[in-house]
């Protein structure tokens, strides 16, 4: 069977304790260059407004960013310049550190699916208040096969596999990461113009999907993520709803304005709320490789979105107050650098619920 293939964005601590702790600088140790950490990744000192704010922002609330290995965050989130491969590897610790960043998106999963063992990894780096979302792998989300840029190369023979998608997916990561596992994501690439012409042929598809995956326990949730507005339709939340799967507010510019996905939301709930999902992936108006070259390397925010902020910032004050988990992923194409979009929406999110 021959998978999609896809073009990733990126390649994929203790601090050592002193001999003399509490000794006096007898050897003018502190005149010498601060030795670096041969082994773990060093997180960035906390602002104390930034402490204060957590303090502020509901436990139910848990934002983070897509991926994590960003070596453009040193000050922000690392304390230290590292390589994109460290981060990878080892950043996690230092990112579960930061009281603001209280989930991540595992991205990787999509391009090609994860072994247990590598979820069992990043779960045994953050804190048990730390939830991930993580994406399912493109073989069972993405119609077609795609071969060079992404250009469609013929039919998916395993599209909408059940069997492929527990075994390679659900399994792997529920076994791996346990309680820490947020939402698993089904996120749709475009569809093919077979299926937005004659959308039952996917929505049933779906449907039958759906119903095959196991149940998960606790606040963990499946949800789907769509590419094509035109699938956003009454027929289609009536089988998320039915399947107990939670719809993913996609803020993308293939998608409509959050205030409408919103609505479409408010069906699925209309018999009452679940946990919130939502990944910010992109600025309007802009393309995928657009943003990634005018927003690197991700250390400030350049296009400040404060629409988007409110917007999601008002939603997830309503969902705190119905007593559901909210768990927000951020990109650094959404507005330059995702953690710092994380910190100016924890400020939005913990006012609207101080106003209700």
């Amino acid at each position: 069977m021959v998978a999609p293939l896809y073009v990733r964005e990126g390649a994929l601590n203790a601090t050592v304790p002193g001999l003399f702790p509490d000794d006096d600088d007898l050897f003018g140790a502190s005149a010498l260059p601060s030795p670096k950490n041969p082994r773990g990744v060093l997180p960035a000192p906390v602002a104390p407004e930034l402490a204060a704010l957590a303090q502020r922002l509901p436990a139910a609330v848990h934002l983070g960013t897509s991926t994590w290995s960003f070596p453009g965050w040193r000050g922000i989130v690392y304390g230290d310049d590292y390589p994109n491969a460290k981060l990878s590897r080892d950043g996690l610790n230092a990112y579960g550190a930061h009281p603001l960043l209280r989930s991540v998106s595992i991205d990787r999963s999509f391009y090609a699916p994860l072994p247990l063992a590598d979820y069992a990894r990043y779960a045994a780096q953050v804190p048990a208040h730390f939830r991930f979302i993580v994406k399912a792998p493109a073989t069972v989300t993405d119609a077609v096969v795609r071969g060079e840029r992404g250009i469609p190369a013929g039919d998916n023979p395993a599209f909408l596999n059940a069997r492929i998608a527990i075994d390679e997916f659900v399994r792997p990561c529920i076994d791996g990461l346990g309680a820490k596992a947020g939402a698993l994501v089904f996120q749709f690439s475009p569809l093919p113009d077979a299926l937005i012409v004659e959308p039952s042929r996917f929505i049933d598809r779906l449907a039958e999907f759906l119903r095959a995956l196991p149940p998960l326990e606790g606040e963990t949730c499946y949800a789907v993520e769509l590419r094509d507005a035109v699938m956003l339709t009454p027929r289609f939340i009536r089988v998320l709803r039915d399947a107990k799967v939670r719809y993913c507010i996609g803020v993308h510019a293939r998608m409509p304005a959050i205030e409408r996905q919103a609505k479409a939301l408010a069906l699925l709930d209309e018999n009452g709320l679940g946990p919130l999902i939502v990944r910010w992936s992109l600025h309007s108006g802009f393309k995928y490789e657009q943003a990634k070259a005018k927003y690197e390397p991700f250390d400030k925010l350049v296009d400040e979105d404060p629409d988007t902020r409110q917007a999601l910032a008002e939603l997830a004050a309503r969902y705190v107050f119905a007593g559901q988990p909210v768990v927000i992923a951020v990109n650094n194409k959404a507005e330059g650098s995702a953690p710092l979009t994380c910190f100016e929406l924890a400020r939005e999110i913990a006012a609207a619920c101080e106003r209700n």
